[in-house]
C-alpha cells in the first residue's frame, strides 16, 4: 500500500496536483521534473515539495537526505525508462528491437533529460558515479539479452555497448532536436543491420 501524499500547506502557494500519483513515486517523479528543468543544483526538498504539491516535511520524511533522494530518483528514472522502451522485449525479432524507444522520448522527456543531467553532474561529483554505473549496467544487460535473442552465438560486450550507444545517441538527439521521424529512420537501419547479422552464423 502506498503512503498517502499530504495536502499542501494552505498558507504557502503550491503547485496544484493534477495526476502525479501518490506516495514516494509521486515525489520521485517531481524530483525528476525539477532536475530535468533546472539541473541538479535546483533539487531541494522545497522545490520537490512545490512541484508535487505537498509539504516540505513530507519530502524530508520519505527520503531523509538529499543524497538519498538523488539516488532513489536515479533508480526510478532508469527503471521507468527500461519499462517504457521495450528494450528487453524478448521477441528475438530484429524488427522489434527497441520498438518503444521513440514513443518513450515523446511521452517522458523529463526522464531522459534527468538522466543526462545526472551523467554530466557525475563528472563534477564522483560520488554519483558508482550509483549511476551500477544502474546503467541494467541498460547494458537488457541490450545484451535482447541481442542474444536476435544474433547467433554469444554477444560480446563491445557489440552490446555499441548498440546501446547508438540507442542513447538517438534518444539524446530526439530529446534535443525533436524529429522523431529521424529516430525511426535510424532504427530501421539498425534493425536491417541486425537482420543481416542474424542470418550469418558468425556475424560478429
Amino acid at each position: 500500500m502506498t503512503d498517502p501524499v499530504e495536502p499542501a500547506d494552505e498558507r504557502s502557494p503550491r503547485k496544484r496536483v493534477t495526476n502525479y500519483g501518490t506516495g514516494r513515486v509521486a515525489l520521485l517523479d517531481a524530483a525528476v521534473r525539477v532536475v530535468a528543468r533546472g539541473g541538479l543544483r535546483k533539487l531541494t526538498y522545497r522545490a520537490v515539495a512545490q512541484e508535487a504539491g505537498v509539504t516540505h516535511g513530507l519530502v524530508v520524511h520519505h527520503f531523509g537526505s538529499r543524497d538519498a533522494l538523488i539516488e532513489e530518483a536515479v533508480t526510478h528514472a532508469i527503471r521507468s525508462s527500461l519499462h517504457s522502451s521495450a528494450l528487453d522485449g524478448g521477441t528475438g525479432r530484429p524488427a522489434d528491437f527497441a520498438a518503444g524507444l521513440p514513443a518513450m522520448v515523446d511521452s517522458g522527456p523529463e526522464l531522459q533529460a534527468f538522466q543526462y543531467e545526472l551523467l554530466l553532474e557525475a563528472r563534477r561529483r564522483p560520488e554519483l558515479l558508482s550509483h549511476l554505473r551500477n544502474l546503467y549496467e541494467e541498460y547494458f544487460e537488457a541490450t545484451r539479452r535482447e541481442l542474444d535473442r536476435i544474433l547467433p552465438g554469444p554477444v560480446s560486450r563491445g557489440t552490446s555497448r555499441l548498440a546501446f550507444a547508438a540507442l542513447e545517441g538517438l534518444v539524446l538527439h530526439q530529446l534535443v532536436f525533436g524529429e522523431r521521424e529521424a529516430t525511426e529512420e535510424a532504427l530501421a537501419e539498425l534493425r536491417s543491420l541486425l537482420e543481416e547479422l542474424a542470418e550469418e552464423p558468425d556475424g560478429r
